[in-house]
């Protein structure tokens, strides 16, 4: 079983950048796929990125493809999502999750752990 955490959230004006975090507070990444996901107020969660146990091979979702990277860093237990040219529609929760079920997922259930969550906030 692993615990995830992740961090990296804040405010930032349209046009910045963030980097969010995603750490094991207990247990290791080790064997899992790894996921970005994001929830805005009144909106279900959605899909954002996901990378293999490899690192390899990732996928995003069409409005994040050329602003967003997915990467890990397996000997750190970490995974990490690079997010630049930021919009206010970016704003969510974002949420990192893990499976061992599959190489890569782009749907929450797909993922057997999940974060608390981390807020993103992008102004106008």
């Amino acid at each position: 079983q692993v615990q995830l955490v992740e961090s990296g959230g804040g405010l930032v004006q349209a046009g910045g950048s963030l980097r969010l975090s995603c750490a094991a507070s207990r247990g290791t990444f080790s064997g899992y796929a790894m996921g970005w996901f994001r929830q805005a107020p009144g909106k279900e969660r959605e899909f954002v990125a996901t990378i293999s146990w490899s690192g390899t091979t990732t996928y995003y979702r069409d409005s994040v493809k050329g602003r967003f990277t997915i990467s890990r860093d397996n000997a750190e237990n970490a995974a990490y999502l690079q997010m630049n040219s930021l919009t206010p529609e970016d704003t969510a929760v974002y949420y990192c999750a893990a499976t061992r079920r599959y190489v890569t997922a782009t749907y929450s259930g797909a993922y057997d752990y999940w974060g608390q969550g981390t807020q993103v906030t992008v102004s106008s």
